[in-house]
């Protein structure tokens, strides 16, 4: 999976478009928005997938527990390519980070249990004419080959375009990670070349793929 997923990601603070129609609790929890944070857009705009079992929101301290319990019975999947919060106090550097203004960190969850599936982090946002990110992801290893991260990609996929003004999302993976690599190619990320010794992870540095989704809209909005 991309590096940038353990003590990293936190939110963006950034105006949201509102909808005209009155808000709908469900869709607003199914993107994890809440009810005095941001305003979702229509059904017909929100939906990703057409019958999606996951939802996104914000991680928030109260998912200390889960969230540190899904890392430490997932360390075989994430070894050697990412460094999530093991601990207390990692989770606690983690989600002060989630709390800047260029990055945003979100946990996808089974829409029927609420259970934590996974995460999605959203590094180094950057607006202006350059409106880019980076990505990194990882699963709980109970739940691998159900396609819940694929779901949950490709819906903060769009609520990053759409919700944030993203035009340019970046993931970086290291050559042999190929679950990663093909996570984001299902996903409509294209690969863009290899970065060499891009980012020093276990002793090394080590050499990673860039792969990058373009909004197609023309301009800033």
């Amino acid at each position: 999976m991309p590096r940038g997923d353990g003590p990293t990601s936190t939110p963006v603070v950034t105006p949201v478009a509102s909808s005209s129609a009155a808000p709908n609790p469900a869709s607003r929890r199914r993107l994890g928005i809440a009810p005095a944070d941001r305003t979702p857009r229509k059904a017909s705009e929100e939906r990703v997938l057409e019958h999606p079992k996951t939802y996104f929101r914000r991680v928030k301290a109260s998912d200390r527990k889960e969230l540190l319990a899904l890392t430490r019975s997932s360390r075989e999947l994430h070894y050697p390519w990412i460094s999530p919060p093991l601990t207390s106090h990692m989770f606690k550097v983690y989600l002060r980070r989630t709390q800047r203004d260029d990055h945003e960190g979100f946990v996808i969850c089974l829409d029927t249990t609420d259970e934590i599936l996974g995460v999605i982090n959203v590094n180094n946002v950057v607006k202006g004419a350059f409106r880019s990110a980076s990505i990194g992801y990882y699963a709980s290893q109970a739940h691998v080959g159900k396609g819940y991260m694929r779901e949950g990609l490709m819906q903060v996929k769009q609520f990053l375009f759409r919700e944030l003004g993203l035009h340019r999302i970046e993931a970086n993976i290291q050559p042999d990670n190929a679950a990663s690599i093909r996570l984001v190619r299902r996903c409509g990320f294209q690969y863009e070349g290899l970065s060499p010794a891009f980012l020093y992870i276990n002793g090394a540095w080590r050499d990673h793929e860039r792969w990058a989704a373009i909004d197609p809209r023309p301009g800033l909005t």
